[in-house]
């Protein structure tokens, strides 16, 4: 990646990425992107992230782990793969993340949505629902038959919003 400026950036590569580490995690792409677009060299990053792996600092499955656990309040499993897609994380290790997402607590976090939606309020039949907050859930990566699982909860007014 192209060097922004001309003069090398005043701190090491190492300490940038550990600065980077202290707000967030980041997966081992992002921070090898973010520290290439500060003006390291190539190597310099390869280097930081190497050994802010080997210190502990830098895991792409802990990463995947916590951000399946944060976003899986509001996103189902398609688009958390997606998404750790974009960060950079190995397929099977973004695969291993989603697996740890239990069918109930996909359930119950679709219920929460359907539900902060709207419910039934206004929505004249179980298609209907199914139509406006099934689709949201699609395309908020749950599978059809989650949609429809927790738009049927919603609709006959069994709602489980709790933790699993």
């Amino acid at each position: 990646m192209p060097r922004r400026s001309s003069s090398p950036p005043a701190v090491p590569a190492l300490d940038a990425g550990l600065r980077l580490l202290a707000v967030r995690s980041h997966s081992r792409q992002e921070l090898r992107r973010k520290l290439g677009r500060r003006g390291y060299a190539d190597e310099e990053v390869e280097v930081a992230v190497g050994r802010l792996a080997e210190l502990g600092y830098l895991d792409d499955a802990s990463f995947a782990a916590g951000h399946v656990r944060r976003r899986s309040v509001t996103l189902g499993p398609l688009a958390l793969s997606a998404e750790l897609a974009a960060r950079g994380v190995d397929r099977e290790v973004a695969r291993q993340a989603v697996a740890g997402l239990s069918p109930a607590a996909q359930l119950a976090a679709a219920v929460r949505l359907v539900a902060r939606q709207g419910g039934r309020k206004g929505t004249a039949s179980y298609k209907e629902l199914l139509d406006t907050a099934g689709a949201k859930l699609l395309r908020r990566g749950f599978s059809s038959s989650v949609a429809r699982e927790a738009c049927r909860a919603v609709w006959q007014g069994t709602l489980d919003t709790s933790e699993p």
